[in-house]
């Protein structure tokens, strides 16, 4: 990654980071809808890739909005 780019580029390239994370926490929390319980290793992993997608949401909010959003730990 060599490509030097402005802020305004950088804004762009997070904003649709935040979207494409927000696509696939939805996709990965209907896949754990649809295995349920009749196939719990299915709903498992997608646990696991929707927690991980919903991690990455709320480090791009706070990248584009910071201090709006509640400090946890």
């Amino acid at each position: 990654m060599t490509d030097v780019v402005d802020s305004d580029e950088l804004m762009r390239r997070i904003q649709r980071a935040r979207a494409y994370a927000v696509r696939e926490e939805r996709a990965w929390r209907a896949r754990g809808d649809e295995a349920g319980p009749t196939d719990p290793g299915t709903a498992r992993d997608a646990d696991v890739h929707r927690t991980a997608y919903e991690v990455v949401l709320r480090v791009l909010d706070e990248i584009l909005t910071p201090g709006r959003h509640p400090a946890q730990g």
